[in-house]
């Protein structure tokens, strides 16, 4: 079995203390960064928890948006992704995930409407991302078949 290794990298910068900015720079995305203003910062540019949202759910789209190819199912997709953090005496904790998705099916096929629905959910248990956060973040998905 061949291994293949991918390296991503990221460079970060910050100027000063908690309620300040800083920026990243990862491959196509650049962006300034700070804490959310919903955490009581600056809210500048993006945050750790867009980030962790915006990762969940396009790893969990584009693998399911795979699966569905993989099985001859034409479709388009459209998601909505909750992020949940919890506060407790001062510490956040990512706790949840609720990723909303519509699949609209091309075909009206019964079939295919019982496929899609399955691989709605099998792609977030293979999606890399998700399978980093199990154990710690709770994963929900809602799926919604039209035709």
């Amino acid at each position: 079995m061949d291994v293949v290794e991918h390296v991503f990298r990221l460079e970060s910068t910050w100027d000063g203390g908690r309620n300040d900015s800083g920026e990243i720079k990862c491959g196509q995305l650049n962006t300034a960064v700070s804490i959310p203003k919903e955490m009581n910062g600056p809210g500048i540019g993006t945050n750790p928890d867009e980030m962790l949202l915006g990762a969940a759910a396009t790893c969990y789209i584009i693998s399911l948006a795979t699966m569905l190819e993989y099985s001859k199912i034409k479709a388009s997709l459209s998601l909505q992704s909750e992020g949940i953090v919890h506060t407790s005496n001062n510490i956040y904790t990512y706790k949840k995930i609720i990723h909303n998705i519509t699949i609209f099916l091309q075909a009206d096929l019964d079939k295919n409407v019982r496929i899609a629905e399955k691989l709605a959910y099998k792609a977030e248990r293979s999606c890399m991302i998700s399978k980093a956060l199990r154990g710690n973040v709770e994963i929900i998905i809602n799926c919604s078949i039209k035709k």
